[in-house]
């Protein structure tokens, strides 16, 4: 997270329950305005962060099939 974007967080992570309730309304109503190409990117951009993160020993890794029998687990 950039320099910026924390000190963005920490004043938001200050404001009363109810404006913060209301500032993440906004941000997230804010994600309803980008086009399909933008949202892709996001994701390409998000899931090479993650593989990045994963081959610098960062983050941990489970295979696809124990996530989903995991997932499907707590869905019944």
């Amino acid at each position: 997270m950039s320099p910026k974007l924390m000190e963005c967080e920490a004043q938001a992570l200050q404001l009363p329950l109810a404006k913060r309730a209301e500032l993440a309304e906004h941000l997230i109503a804010s994600l309803d305005d980008i086009d399909e190409v933008q949202n892709e990117q996001l994701w390409i951009n998000e899931a090479d962060r993650r593989y990045n993160e994963y081959k610098k020993s960062n983050m941990s890794a489970r295979c696809a099939e124990d996530v989903l029998r995991d997932a499907r687990a707590r869905i019944k």
